[in-house]
């Protein structure tokens, strides 16, 4: 995130379980309309999407429901690797996590700006099992749960990591 130049950025995994076409709704949002200045794309809101893991479901679930709880928010899907936000919501994030944390700490420090529009839509999403390379596992999860606590109760605690997102 450091190299980015453009006025709009996204953020997607390079296995393609996500669908690079749901841009354009992600876009029309952020570039055309101007009225979001975070798109989250979410897994749950009737795009197809291949049905894998229950516990994986139940534990993203979870996790997006005490977010926003927390944050007081209503993402139905934060350990979504797809956002898409505006250069001013990227200059305003420090992001020190390394790991699966990551998808958190950026939620988080959006959440707690107060002044992004936020919004969601549902998008393409193409999973992969473990024997075609899944990696995330339950201790990732744990550890999702952890970063939820940590980044509410210490907010500042984030700024003292690795790097700060600036031009």
């Amino acid at each position: 995130m450091k190299i980015c130049s453009g006025d709009i950025i996204v953020i997607q995994d390079a296995d393609l379980e996500y669908d690079p076409s749901d841009w354009g709704t992600m876009y029309e949002l952020v570039g055309v309309r101007s009225v979001a200045d975070v798109v989250y794309g979410s897994r749950f809101y009737g795009k197809p999407h291949r049905s894998l893991y229950y516990h994986h479901y139940l534990g993203n679930r979870f996790i997006s429901v005490l977010f926003d709880m927390l944050y007081n928010q209503t993402l139905t899907d934060i350990e979504v690797c797809y956002k898409m936000f505006t250069r001013a919501v990227l200059h305003s994030l420090n992001v020190t996590s390394n790991d699966f944390g990551i998808e958190v700490q950026i939620s988080a420090q959006i959440a707690l700006n107060r002044n992004w529009r936020i919004y969601e839509t549902g998008i393409r999403y193409y999973g992969r099992t473990y024997q075609e390379g899944k990696k995330i596992n339950w201790k990732d999860g744990l550890k999702a749960l952890l970063y939820l606590i940590k980044f509410r109760i210490w907010p500042g605690n984030e700024t003292k990591g690795k790097y700060r997102v600036t031009e």
